[in-house]
This record gives structure tokens, sequence and C-alpha cells, in this order.
């Protein structure tokens, strides 16, 4: 028996597993019989010589992880004022072209 790391979407997260199997395509049949058919996300590749990583490597990809999703976060928030802005001005211009004045 062989360790296959496939990853695989499970309630709509992506996450890697290891399955224990002869051959890839044993591997893939045991993942598509447990997690679903549209589960597998990567094939499953043979773990060899895959060492875990250290806590500081860890550590090290968790705040790399928090720095992207704050920097998403910044973009968004940032495209989000811009069209509130955009909407409000649009709003104003509406009001002032509804706006007639009547001169006698």
């Amino acid at each position: 028996m062989h360790d296959y790391i496939a990853t695989i979407r499970v309630k709509g997260a992506v996450v890697k597993t290891v399955v224990h199997a002869e051959s890839s395509v044993h591997a893939r049949l045991l993942l598509q019989y447990q997690y679903g058919w549209n589960s597998i996300v990567t094939s499953p590749t043979l773990a060899e010589n895959i060492t875990p990583k250290t806590p500081e490597q860890q550590r090290i990809d968790s705040l790399k992880g928090t720095k992207d999703r704050a920097a998403d976060a910044l973009a968004a928030e940032r495209q989000r004022q811009k069209i509130s802005k955009a909407q409000h001005a649009l709003t104003a211009a509406k009001k002032s072209s509804r706006v007639t004045t009547i001169v006698p």
C-alpha cells in the first residue's frame, strides 16, 4: 500500500487528505466513494518523501494567509466605498436635474 495525497471539497471547504491505496486509480475510487463523485479537486499523487512542516513554517504560512485575507478585505472595502460614493453622487445629480426653476 502507498500513501496518496489529494485535494478534495467537503461541504464547500477545500482540504488536503491522505489515502492509503494500491494505485492512484484505486485512491481516486476510494475518495469518490467516501466524499462523492465531484468532490476531488486535484488527482491523488504519490506521497513520497513528504516531510511535515515545522511549527515555525506552519506559523509563517498562517501569517501569510492572514495577510492575504486582510489585503483582500481591504481591497473589497475600498471598492465598496468607491461604489457607495459614486451612488451618492449619482443620486445627488439626479435630484439636482429634477429641480427646475420656472422663470415668470
